[in-house]
């Protein structure tokens, strides 16, 4: 689950990490009423008013601008709010639709009083699957896409991967300080953020915490002005409170919906739309299609409970797809019984007549799969069925002209 920047910082503040203040607001009214909090509380007109989106790059797009006082801050806000922000990293990049800006941060100016003599380093936590352990990737070029920094500068990308079992130690929190290049109050005070930064991507069974920029202020302060967060939402039963700062509205509205009738469903730029039940069948069955000549229009993973209900909505969400001309039915009858798939498929071909325009290919194998077959092929319905993977492939193959 990814958060907005200023619920990312609320967790970081929790655990003792410096971050630039600033308050959230959803109208003008709002935004005016932040900027006197945050001017009070850093001593200071300017401040930086700052889109709320799930994208990176906001900067780029013009979702993040200097405000030198209240009136600019106000006109700031009123260009922000409401725009369709576009960005590298919103959905079909800078040619997309980009997103809606719904909320903007009135941030603090974190390199006062003196720009110049701030530094700004690029600081991550995450998971590294293949060696097992949690990793802390940082670099001297904040402030920049660190893909891009890998890219031609590899060398100024460093990592550290910390034994979850032992934890972050000492030595590895001051390595990262020295690799950085400071020293004296700022040698200690990175150690310290870096160690307490650790703990909250721990305790808060995080995926992703990354700091960019990470800056070094005049006096020796260390500081995350950008945070961005991604947590496990395997673990969010173990923590309400962050469950409770989810964004429907950053979400892809149909994923959504799936999450509502049960389905496990993700969105994919393909022709061909998939209902299976099992991830991993599902994942065989897009390779399948990809050998058939097709692309996967999505994963849908309708479960082991599946019965007509939910197969009709899994109908309905991916016929929502404009660019789907197939659709294939994949079930193994482990726990789900296939004759009840089948009656699902049938009940809802009958129920949205006109809706499906596309052919369908269904593959039922398990318990009952004589049966479903049987109830298919006496259906009198549009619907084509196999028993094999590769005769489905090879349906799939015909249907799209391959």
């Amino acid at each position: 689950m990814n958060l907005h920047e200023y619920q990312g910082k609320s967790i970081l503040e929790k655990y003792g990490v410096a971050i630039q203040r600033g308050v959230v607001a959803e109208t003008l009214e709002e935004a005016a009423a932040a900027y006197k909090k945050v001017q009070e509380l850093s001593n200071n007109d300017v401040v930086v008013v700052k889109a709320q989106i799930h994208a990176g790059g906001r900067g780029k797009g013009g979702g993040v601008k200097l405000a030198k006082n209240a009136d600019e801050a106000q006109e700031h806000a009123g260009n922000i709010l409401g725009m369709m922000l576009k960005t590298p990293q919103t959905p079909g990049g800078l040619n997309g639709p980009g997103k809606l800006v719904q909320k903007i941060l009135i941030a603090e100016d974190a390199y006062a009083p003196d720009f110049d003599a701030c530094e700004e380093y690029y600081v991550s936590i995450l998971m590294d699957r293949e060696k097992k352990c949690n990793v802390i990737v940082y670099s001297t070029e904040g402030g920049m896409d660190i893909e891009t920094v890998a890219e031609e500068t590899p060398e100024l990308v460093h990592k550290e991967w910390v034994d979850p079992a032992l934890g972050l130690q000492g030595f590895q929190a001051r390595k990262v300080a020295f690799n950085l290049g400071l020293s004296g109050a700022a040698f200690k005070n990175m150690t310290k953020f870096i160690a307490k930064l650790y703990t909250a991507f721990v305790e808060s069974d995080a995926s992703l915490f990354e700091i960019n920029p990470c800056l070094k202020t005049a006096d020796d302060r260390i500081v995350a002005v950008d945070c961005k967060v991604t947590l496990d939402n395997n673990a969010l039963y173990r923590h309400k409170d962050l469950a409770e700062m989810r964004d429907v509205s950053e979400e892809d509205p149909t994923e959504v919906e799936a999450q509502s009738y049960g389905l496990n469903f993700v969105n994919l730029d393909g022709n061909v739309g998939c209902m299976v039940n099992g991830a991993g069948l599902a994942m065989a069955t897009m390779d399948v299609i990809k050998l058939s000549g097709g692309e996967p229009a999505n994963f849908l993973d309708v479960g082991g409970t599946a019965d007509a209900a939910r197969v009709e909505q899994a109908f309905r969400i991916i016929l929502r797809d404009p660019k789907v001309e197939a659709i294939l039915i994949n079930i193994f009858g482990g726990i789900v019984r296939c004759d009840r798939v089948a009656q699902g498929v049938i009940d809802a071909y009958k129920n949205m007549g006109d809706e499906i325009q596309v052919p369908i290919i269904v593959r039922l194998q398990g318990t009952n799969a004589d049966i479903a077959k049987k109830m298919i092929d006496e259906s009198g319905l549009a619907v084509r069925s196999a028993i094999l993977l590769q005769e489905a492939a090879d349906l799939v193959a015909d249907v799209l002209g391959k």
